[in-house]
């Protein structure tokens, strides 16, 4: 690595031909790493077998993703065949309400192969998280068991009473 006044520079070798090149991050991934926490060194790792931030960025959203998802599949599955399911949720003027369209995608996204996960499996992992802490934190008073507000969660995967 080569500092200047311009910032950290790297020399990257090609697997292909075994070429050198200066590797200069952008300044959206200075600026990401740096929101990150991370040091400007670790934003660009190519050829030395370590994560890039986007393989850190996904991974880290991956197990935000299965602690807000806290229902197995076969649950959520069940769960949405249920009356309650479906009687729940803003439908903004569509069949399906919001919730359990997502539900159906959190299904699809358990069941997809890690590597074939693409940006708006992220952009939807990254809904579900917020969808879930927004809705905890509206916890009605007293028993939850029966109430729209547990089975709006359960729609996005999340059973609040479950432990």
């Amino acid at each position: 690595m080569d500092v200047s006044e311009e910032g950290p520079r790297y020399r990257v070798r090609s697997e292909e031909d075994g070429r050198e090149a200066a590797h200069r991050p952008s300044a959206p991934e200075r600026e990401h790493a740096s929101r990150a926490g991370l040091s400007s060194a670790r934003v660009s790792t190519l050829g030395r077998g370590e994560p890039t931030l986007a393989e850190q960025d996904h991974k880290s959203l991956r197990d935000e993703f299965d602690e807000a998802v806290n229902m197995t599949v076969a649950e959520l599955e069940n769960w949405l065949k249920s009356e309650e399911s479906q009687e729940v949720g803003d439908t903004k003027g569509h069949e399906e309400s919001t919730g359990h369209h997502s539900g159906r995608e959190i299904v699809r996204i358990k069941r997809t192969r890690v590597d074939d996960l693409n940006d708006a499996d992220y952009r939807h992992m990254r809904k579900v998280i917020g969808y879930v802490h927004r809705h905890l934190a509206q916890r009605p008073k007293g028993d939850v068991h029966n109430t729209p507000w547990r089975y709006s969660l359960m729609n996005w995967g999340h059973d609040p009473l479950k432990r």
